[in-house]
C-alpha cells in the first residue's frame, strides 16, 4: 500500500474515532508510517526536526491514541496497522 493511503487510511480512522488531525498528529504520523522506530524517543528525535514545537508528551499520547484506535501495537516496533497490512 503506497504511503499515502496509509496515512489516509490513518487520518480515516482517527476521526472515526472523534479525534482531530493537528499538523503536530500529522508529522508524528508522517515518521511512524516512514520510519521503523522501536521507541518514543525515536519518533521525537525525528519528529522534532520538522516541527520544534512538537514535545515528547505529545508523543506519548499521539501513541496511546494510536493504540486505543487499534492502529499500532507496541510489539510491532510502532509499525501503524493499516486494515491487516502493517505499514
Amino acid at each position: 500500500m503506497p504511503l499515502q493511503d496509509k496515512k489516509g487510511y490513518v487520518f480515516g480512522e482517527l476521526k472515526k474515532a472523534g479525534y482531530r488531525i493537528t499538523s503536530q498528529r500529522e508529522v508524528l504520523i508522517d515518521v511512524i508510517l516512514r520510519d521503523e522506530c522501536c521507541s518514543c524517543k525515536e519518533i521525537y528525535y525525528q519528529a522534532v526536526r520538522e516541527d520544534p514545537t512538537i514535545g515528547m508528551a505529545t508523543v506519548y499520547r499521539m501513541v496511546k491514541t494510536l493504540e486505543e484506535a487499534g492502529l499500532i501495537q507496541r510489539k510491532n516496533m510502532y509499525r501503524i496497522e493499516t486494515g491487516g497490512v502493517t505499514a
